[in-house]
């Protein structure tokens, strides 16, 4: 019995499917970003630096075992944000017309001149670290929210809190008065800046 000759397969056109299904996987695929924490350097400056009174300055320490040591006394990250908003809202010079803080001579000036130093070791865990963030950033927030309740009626925009006016101004939807609502924002921003210093030791 005579044997069967197996059919070729004709393989030419195999590269072309493997270089379409290449193509379809980049295009349909999708690619996660880490957005990291979002913080802008300030710009370089070629003057002397500002002397800064140590009362000025809230000093946050975070060791590399996760224990909170802030103004030198051992805190609870839960007591972190409230602490943080009686120094920037003290008011030790009275020239803040907005400040409702206890006014404490020891403690920071006005929000303008108050400073948040971070110190964290190399061996702090990254979750505590971000937690230590995010308290310190509520604090300003916080604030902030508060500001823009008080003047946002004056300027148009009442019942809104800072966060709520930066998601409006941020929405390519509305069409209110952009301007008007980012000088608002620039106005609270300048009035309460954060000034929020990071050092690894």
């Amino acid at each position: 019995m005579a044997k069967r000759a197996a059919p070729e397969v004709n393989a030419g056109s195999m590269a072309d499917i493997a270089f379409l299904l290449l193509i379809f996987f980049l295009v349909t695929t999708t690619i996660e970003k880490d957005s990291g924490i979002n913080r802008k350097l300030p710009p370089i400056e070629e003057t002397e630096p500002p002397i800064i009174k140590q009362k000025n300055i809230f000093t946050v320490l975070v060791n590399k075992n996760d224990d909170l040591l802030v103004e030198d006394e051992p805190m609870e990250i839960k007591d972190l944000r409230q602490a943080a908003i009686e120094f920037l809202d003290n008011n030790g010079d009275g020239s803040c017309a907005f400040c409702k803080g206890a006014k404490d001579p020891k403690s920071s000036d006005n929000p303008d001149k108050a400073i948040i130093s971070l110190k964290n070791d190399r061996e702090t865990s990254y979750a505590a670290y971000i937690s230590v963030q995010n308290e310190l950033v509520a604090a300003y927030n916080n604030l902030r929210n508060r500001r823009a309740l008080e003047i946002g009626a004056s300027k148009g925009f009442p019942k809104m809190n800072f966060i709520e006016m930066q998601a409006l101004h941020k929405d390519v939807r509305w069409n209110g008065n952009k301007k008007k609502l980012k000088d608002l924002i620039d106005q609270i921003k300048l009035e309460i800046p954060q000034k929020l210093s990071e050092v690894v030791e």
